[in-house]
């Protein structure tokens, strides 16, 4: 009885935690080939509008939940979205609810999406806390959190994780040149692939991120300041 009590307990676990996609409105739908799905803000006032999905229960797997998002927004050709909240009594936003919220989704031209050079995004991972340092400065990022460093054309950024055996990456952005996106992500052990046998231990390893995807996480992470 008590093996059983403990299966029941981890299946409404499962179930209570399980996160839902649904597509709950389509406005029209668009036939194109474009394959990023990126934020939009001001840009939405020239945008079309297709439609909507919400996103129901709450789950670490960020990647898992944007893919199904993806899915939905492609069966519309939506190639753009941005956050809709949910609104109280008297029509204020309520605050973001990463157990539930909606998406709008667009069309837009290409040429109609608004600049976004010159900033490196670093987000930290789903549930662990994570200390990295920007040239030789240190800086704590929570769970579920992001910063964004405003670069300058020609200097160096030196990024680390700050830990025994973590990475560091350097970049030296050019002028006029894209954003970028990392996510520091949690420390890991995993099987020795030198063929030396036992295990390797990977603190914090700085991952660069497609920009859709990263965007995504703009959205339902919170952003910490930094100063430069």
């Amino acid at each position: 009885m008590k093996n059983l009590g403990i299966i029941i307990f981890v299946l409404f676990a499962q179930v209570f935690s399980a996160q839902n996609v649904y597509l709950t409105k389509v406005e029209k739908t668009h036939d194109n080939t474009d394959k990023f799905l990126y934020k939009i803000n001001e840009e939405a006032k020239q945008a079309e509008l297709l439609g909507e999905v919400e996103v129901q229960g709450f789950s670490k797997n960020d990647a898992e939940v944007f893919s199904l998002i993806y899915k939905k927004a492609k069966e519309i050709g939506a190639n753009a979205f941005s956050l809709k909240p949910f609104e109280n009594i008297d029509g204020s936003p309520q605050p973001f609810n990463p157990s539930n919220y909606k998406l709008a989704l667009y069309y837009i031209s290409k040429e109609k999406f608004l600049n976004q050079k010159g900033n490196i995004y670093l987000f930290a991972s789903s549930d662990k806390a994570q200390k990295i340092s920007i040239n030789k400065k240190d800086y704590t990022l929570s769970p579920r959190s992001y910063t964004i460093v405003k670069t300058m054309p020609g200097e160096i950024y030196a990024i680390s994780t700050k830990k025994l055996l973590g990475s560091t990456i350097k970049l030296q952005p050019k002028a006029e040149e894209e954003n970028q996106y990392f996510q520091i992500s949690a420390a890991k052990i995993k099987s020795d692939e030198t063929g030396v046998g036992g295990l390797n231990l990977k603190s914090g390893d700085i991952i660069g991120l497609e920009k859709s995807y990263a965007e995504f996480l703009s959205t339902i992470y919170n952003k910490e300041k930094q100063s430069n």
